[in-house]
């Protein structure tokens, strides 16, 4: 399952407060349920959407709910450099025992993300119109190399734990934005818990950027291990040049994912650049590099 079950966001509650006065009896609104879009287009790749509806807070995720929440029969078009491309819905079978809908190009297609191309998204949703763009940026940070060190441990080196260090050239040019992820051994690419990045304090330079190994954020992150790969562990990076508006929304998605069990916390709005409705378009710029650590 994807990071799509943290999109489900919405606002229903209803509780007693009790007191050694009075009852008090609070009944909050049910919110206005919306639509919900995880939208990409990668370099090399073609456009892929997931339609979802908002659920209450409190809703109770589980198998009834995900066969639910999925948007059917939407009419969704990507459009770029006078070319326009119908999007068509498919599915698939998940170990969970529900299929998982999306959206993609029928059959093999030769609509594939260009750096340097802005991509218009149209959603038309029950008559509903949505629309968006974003941008496969041209340039940005570029990857140099990659290798891992060995963890430490009391102050020695730990053989049990390495993790990556990646050397990245930041160019003059300002307003550049990135997001990594990791696939290790069989695991899909997941985002690093802090995935992504801009170069406020990094114009003009080369620098070394250690890389916490990805975890998925629909499960309990192990703080014992969080961030390390083990001696044998085939490593891939994916790390991505993105446009302001992606980063925007990672990067405050990510603050209210951190956030979400702390009363203290300052509230966040999640950044999205769909109007009307919540989620993101987002357009990413890709470099891969592998790396085997060895037993």
């Amino acid at each position: 399952m994807s990071l799509r079950i943290f999109f489900i966001i919405g606002i229903g509650l209803s509780l007693t407060i009790f007191s050694c006065e009075k009852d008090i009896d609070i009944k909050m609104h049910q919110s206005e349920q919306k639509l919900v879009v995880e939208g990409t287009i990668e370099n090399g790749k073609p456009p892929y959407i997931i339609l979802t509806r908002s659920q209450d807070y409190f809703s109770a995720i589980n198998i009834d709910l995900l066969k639910k929440i999925f948007v059917h029969h939407a009419e969704i078009t990507v459009s770029a450099k006078g070319r326009q491309i119908t999007l068509v819905e498919k599915e698939k079978d998940t170990s969970m025992g529900a299929k998982f809908y999306y959206y993609a190009p029928k059959g093999s297609n030769n609509f594939k993300g260009i750096p340097g191309t802005t991509y218009q998204l149209s959603i038309n949703d029950n008559g509903k119109i949505f629309e968006a763009e974003t941008t496969i940026p041209s340039h940005g940070f570029k990857l140099d190399s990659l290798w891992w060190e060995p963890a430490t441990k009391n102050g020695k080196p730990d053989s049990s734990k390495a993790f990556l260090i990646a050397r990245i050239y930041d160019p003059v040019e300002r307003g550049n934005y990135a997001r990594y992820f990791t696939k290790r051994n069989s695991e899909p690419f997941y985002p690093g818990l802090v995935s992504v990045a801009e170069d406020e304090i990094t114009n003009g330079k080369v620098f070394n950027f250690q890389l916490d190994r990805g975890v998925s954020k629909n499960t309990k992150v192990d703080r014992e291990d969080f961030g390390y790969f083990a001696p044998g562990d085939t490593v891939i990076l994916k790390f991505c040049n993105i446009d302001k508006d992606t980063y925007d929304f990672w990067k405050s998605w990510e603050y209210s994912w951190s956030n979400n069990s702390n009363p203290f916390a300052t509230p966040t709005t999640v950044k999205g650049n769909i109007p009307g409705a919540l989620g993101y378009w987002g357009g990413y710029q890709a470099q891969y590099r592998s790396i085997i650590i060895p037993k």
